[in-house]
């Protein structure tokens, strides 16, 4: 068994509790929240005795071997930073830190300690992203790679009344690029690396966080489009455009329906099953490094979560976000 943690209490650390509770691996021994009410109101629905109110006290315990970091973004590094010290495995939400110097003390703090870091990005773990990836040469040589991820925020209807929450505050480095963005970026670079060149523009909200933008990134032999925001919708599926064929992806997070549109006129349809709730695959694939003593994914590399944060970094620089954490290191 895998002994758990978790920090943060809040709708994603329930729908993490529920995928991982599917493992036989998985045990949750403790909660972590700012307030005693809070730890033993969400503790109770999990029967879990331990709870904490001090991040100090909880990586020093002996009653976990790791942890899950569901915090604002701008809390991710120092908290994983003080577990991995205390020799703790950490899966952390993504994105994983706040930009690339953040996440590469991260990472170098894994290595020193001998613990596994890993970007908790379900995308790239689920069947239908590995279908993708095994079918990819079937449409010839890719030639554009175009993502969209839209989604309107319901906090974006309280930032219109004057009420600034977290999703649009900078100080936890949020916005449409970190939380949004991050999903079309990622798969990118996990199925084509780093881009030689990076456009990009976006909508800076009056707080300083961008409520959405696009980006087109450069390659050899292709181009990327990548359009996100928390201000508006979009119902427009991916495609991987090659010579020979189109993947057309239904949707980023996380892909389900796969299929090759052919130039010929035939379709092809990828089918496979998948849990209902996606995130077992990243817990599973945690849980499977732990067991086996290995501290890297071969998936969520930390090659390309160093990547994917490089191209928001300087996306971010193009379009004039920046957060407080940018200035702390």
């Amino acid at each position: 068994m895998v002994r758990f943690g978790v920090v943060g209490t809040n709708w994603i650390t329930e729908s993490f509790i529920e995928a991982a509770s599917k493992h036989k691996d998985f045990k949750l021994t403790a909660i972590y929240s700012r307030t005693e009410e809070r730890a033993k109101e969400f503790s109770s629905k999990y029967q879990v005795e331990t709870i904490f109110t001090s991040l100090e006290e909880m990586a020093k315990s002996s009653e976990i071997d790791a942890v899950y970091i569901a915090s604002p973004n701008s809390f991710h590094a120092n908290q994983a930073c003080l577990f991995m010290k205390h020799h703790k495995h950490v899966l952390c939400e993504k994105p994983m830190a706040c930009n690339v110097k953040e996440l590469q003390l991260m990472i170098d703090t894994a290595k020193a300690n001998n613990v596994l870091l890993m970007e908790a990005l379900k995308t790239t773990f689920v069947p239908a992203f590995s279908v993708i990836k095994n079918h990819l040469a079937k449409i010839g040589p890719v030639r554009r790679y175009v993502a969209s991820y839209c989604q309107y925020s319901s906090r974006y209807d309280r930032y219109k009344e004057g009420i600034i929450l977290n999703a649009f505050d900078p100080k936890f480095s949020n916005g449409s690029l970190m939380d949004i963005g991050i999903y079309c970026i990622f798969p990118l670079v996990s199925l084509f690396g780093e881009p030689k060149n990076v456009k990009a523009i976006g909508h800076k909200l009056d707080t300083g966080v961008d409520g959405e933008g696009s980006l087109i990134l450069e390659y050899d032999q292709m181009d990327a489009v990548i359009m996100h925001s928390k201000i508006s919708n979009s119902y427009l599926p991916t495609e991987i455009q090659g010579e020979l064929g189109t993947i057309i992806i239904d949707k980023l997070n996380p892909p389900e329906k796969v299929e090759i549109k052919y130039r010929d006129g035939s379709t092809e349809v990828l089918i496979e099953v998948q849990e209902s709730n996606p995130m077992y695959y990243e817990v599973e694939e945690f849980i499977r490094l732990i067991i086996e003593k290995q501290l890297e994914s071969s998936v969520n590399t930390h090659q390309n979560s160093l990547l994917t944060l490089k191209i928001i970094d300087e996306a971010r620089k193009q379009i004039g976000i920046i957060y407080p954490a940018d200035s702390e290191l």
